[in-house]
């Protein structure tokens, strides 16, 4: 058993690291051509910036946008972000350069050591907009192929200045690992005709395959978050691969939508196991939390803490989610912990995640393979 474990770690391992030695597919090696973080120095960040750790951005492998989040009125003008890349490779313009990003986002282009691959991306400062509505939405009409590796299915969500926001995550980006030549449709979370209104989004638990229960992850629960998803510890570490939580300058009442729901036949442990005294169930629930430590560190929930960190103010949990065809409405009342701060409200120093699972227990891959959970229209009823 155990030399089983090993080999297939090793297995699951060298296939990672292939995935990561390049920016596209079958690039040679030494090829590497990433973004790793950005930030800012300067001399007041408090006039641009809410936080000092908001001057600070780490950039997934999955962004081709860097995101710095300032305040309304700032000025943007004369900005100069500096960048840490993957080895050898080099960035233009250049790290430190400064520019006007008051006239929109700046186009970058990383070229890896070798000069023979490069990866473009592009730079903003975008001002925060005040959540000025008393009920937030989310229709998943907005819905593309992400842009990277073409494989798998990315929500974004209007925000209220007309803009589109990257908020949404999931893990369809670890489960390419281990089913790197499903297609898109095959993925855990995709688009679904036939919503409540429009589209929907079908939320469904796969096998990982014969790769993935060689390494004691059999399922792959198909989820749905607010906040995002780091693929570099999927393997590793699952459960702090996700990044729950997004900025959120409302206090929250309730928390609604719609959905239909169907467990599958078999309940399985992590091993594999039939347990025929199980039935699986799904995941839908809300949680917002303060999003600095006392040390004013930038934080995210993870699924080691995503309901029990101290930082947790309120919780919106559906509980067990009954299986039904039709599409039926769900509500949930926020049930707070801790009253909240007027002055951290006003300045974002409160994150609001919204999370959805076909199997409650998915992140410790335990479920039934066919459990399928579909979501459209979800609401966020503020005071």
């Amino acid at each position: 058993m155990g030399n089983s474990f090993e080999n297939g770690w090793c297995v699951l391992l060298t296939s990672l690291m292939l995935l990561f030695s390049s920016c596209f597919k079958d690039e040679a090696p030494n090829a590497e051509c990433d973004i790793l973080k950005s930030y800012v120095s300067m001399a007041s960040p408090e006039d641009v910036f809410f936080y000092l750790s908001d001057t600070l951005v780490t950039v997934l492998e999955t962004d081709s946008v860097v995101t710095f989040k300032v305040k309304t009125g700032a000025d943007v003008s004369r900005m100069s972000p500096f960048f840490l890349l993957t080895e050898g490779a080099s960035i233009y313009p250049p790290s430190g350069s400064e520019h006007d990003f008051s006239r929109g986002p700046v186009a970058y282009r990383v070229v890896s050591e070798n000069g023979l691959w490069h990866r473009d991306y592009k730079v903003g400062f975008f001002a925060v907009q005040e959540t000025g509505k008393d009920t937030v939405s989310y229709s998943f009409e907005q819905f593309m192929l992400e842009n990277t590796r073409q494989k798998y299915y990315i929500w974004q969500n209007q925000k209220e200045d007309g803009s589109w926001a990257n908020e949404w995550a999931s893990g369809n980006a670890g489960f390419g690992l281990t089913k790197g030549s499903a297609s898109p449709m095959e993925y855990p979370t995709v688009p679904k005709q036939e919503g409540y209104k429009g589209w929907a989004v079908q939320l469904t638990t796969l096998s990982t395959g014969a790769l993935g229960e060689s390494v004691g992850k059999p399922i792959a629960a198909g989820n749905l978050f607010l906040g995002t998803f780091n693929l570099t510890s999927a393997l590793i570490s699952p459960l702090n691969s996700t990044r729950f939580g997004v900025p959120f300058d409302r206090q929250p009442i309730s928390f609604s939508g719609y959905y239909t729901y169907q467990p599958g036949p078999e309940y399985k442990d992590e091993n594999g196991h039939l347990c025929p005294e199980l039935a699986d169930s799904a995941a839908i629930y809300a949680v917002l939390f303060v999003n600095h430590d006392a040390n004013g560190q930038a934080v995210t929930l993870s699924g080691e803490d995503v309901k029990t960190s101290s930082l947790i103010v309120a919780i919106a949990d559906m509980g067990y989610v009954r299986p039904v065809d039709s599409w039926t409405r769900f509500e949930v009342p926020f049930i707070y912990r801790k009253p909240i701060d007027p002055l951290l409200l006003a300045s974002r120093g409160y994150s609001l995640t919204l999370v959805f699972s076909s199997s409650q227990e998915g992140d410790y891959f335990k479920g039934a393979i066919g459990s399928t959970l579909c979501i459209d229209e979800v609401e966020v009823v503020c005071e």
